[in-house]
């Protein structure tokens, strides 16, 4: 009989799991998704859900790097697509592959749990009831920027207290004062967002980070590092460095710690105003939080203040609520142990697709990724005999010298790791 195959998650990995599925000839294809429509994060809601981008979201990878290479981004989309473009995008992804018509919305997986003869049995709950679902193959493509991840410090502040994944927009924030914790992307872009109409804004970091300007030459900056490729990487980390340095100076000029480590060894953030709000007066740097006392929070430099509002922006854990933990457990993992990003080393019929956290965009190497799981599943692909091995080797030899932080435990270089699943498929018979 034919395989029944299950996709969690209609987002961006979803549906580009989903079509690879079909491309391939699979055509018992389920795809579940809880809310109403294709899009995953890229769906804003003023509302609180499981996800959502807010009112001002860009993506940080431009379209030329960010688009599946079998669907390019319509000309007339700007270098940096909002939210509303990427929602017309992937729906209209989904729409022409096919897609569409697989999808169940406003479905939830509660359970989902191997069966003895290697089956998956989920339980769902959609408008129809809850029901008991079997699959010969499970794709878990629900994403990992939806469970927040909260710090803890000494005392207790008795101001609001959110985090990003419930900010929407800055209005709410008019006037007040406010603290964003954390110096990634989220914060940066809430940073700037809120000092627009925020009677004071500070950002707290921890540590250096690089902040990566969107532009460089005029050119969006992941193209401008493509021209560095045939360095080799650790000319690489310097020459990106220097060309950092040049182009907006020393940290310690905008009051902001050098970053203990090179632009290739964290997470990118790529902002092009944070640097610009500093210098007008608009964000002021702030150190790691050492203490809540009322309203007041303590610095670790020995620094304090009173602020109405804390936004942490401190990320998410990638939780799978639907398995078991003796199934994954990546909560507070600082490694994944999964080949290729993807393949679990002992559940030979369950995938992930799209846990990863590459420098650049995950949605075309997610399209990589379902391919071979589609490959496999109709028998064009098989598993490596030494799968355990590789994927040992794979954890203790990151792309590079990422800091050992949850933060990069799925992270990789997004054009070494094209290389590498575009080798996996040449495998493929």
């Amino acid at each position: 009989m034919e395989a029944r195959v299950c996709v969690i998650g209609a987002g961006p990995s979803g549906i580009t799991a989903a079509k690879n599925l079909l491309a391939e000839g699979i055509q018992n294809v389920v795809v579940y998704e809880m809310s109403d429509q294709v899009g995953g994060n890229w769906v804003f809601r003023e509302e609180q859900s499981h996800s959502s981008v807010c009112e001002t979201t860009h993506i940080i990878s431009s379209k030329r790097w960010s688009q599946y290479e079998d669907f390019p981004m319509p000309d007339e989309f700007p270098d940096y697509p909002g939210h509303r473009h990427l929602k017309a995008y992937f729906q209209g992804y989904a729409n022409h592959f096919g897609v569409t018509d697989k999808i169940k919305f406003k479905t939830r997986v509660n359970k989902a749990e191997p069966r003895d003869d290697g089956k998956w049995v989920l339980r769902v709950n959609g408008p129809d009831g809850s029901s008991e679902q079997v699959f010969d193959y499970l794709l878990v493509a629900s994403g990992h920027h939806w469970d927040p991840r909260m710090p803890e410090y000494p005392g207790v502040f008795n101001g609001k207290v959110l985090h990003s994944h419930h900010y929407k927009k800055a209005e709410p924030f008019r006037g007040q004062r406010i603290l964003v914790v954390g110096a990634g992307n989220s914060g940066c872009d809430v940073a700037v967002e809120t000092a627009r109409v925020a009677g004071k804004v500070c950002i707290s970091m921890r540590r250096g980070q690089h902040i990566i300007p969107k532009f460089m030459f005029g050119i969006p900056s992941d193209t401008v590092y493509t021209w560095m490729l045939w360095v080799p990487k650790a000319f690489r980390q310097k020459l990106l460095q220097l060309s950092l340095w040049i182009w907006q100076g020393s940290y310690e000029r905008y009051g902001l710690q050098k970053p203990s480590v090179g632009p290739l060894q964290m997470h990118p953030t790529l902002n092009s105003e944070l640097l610009y709000f500093i210098r007008h007066g608009e964000i002021h740097p702030r150190r790691g939080i050492q203490r809540y006392k009322g309203r007041t929070v303590h610095f670790v430099d020995g620094t304090q203040e009173d602020f109405d509002v804390i936004i942490y922006c401190t990320g998410f854990r990638s939780s799978f609520p639907f398995l078991d933990t003796d199934v994954v457990d990546f909560r507070d993992a600082t490694e994944v142990p999964l080949y290729r990003k993807m393949i679990h080393g002992d559940y030979p019929n369950l995938f992930f697709i799209g846990l990863f956290q590459p420098l650049g965009c995950i949605w075309p190497l997610a399209d990589y990724q379902a391919r071979i799981a589609a490959r496999q599943i109709n028998g064009k692909w098989k598993r490596p005999a030494n799968l355990k091995d590789l994927i040992r080797k794979e954890v203790e030899h990151p792309h590079f010298n990422f800091e050992k932080h949850p933060r990069h435990a799925t992270e990789v270089d997004y054009h070494q790791f094209r290389k590498e699943l575009l080798a996996e498929l040449k495998r493929a018979s």
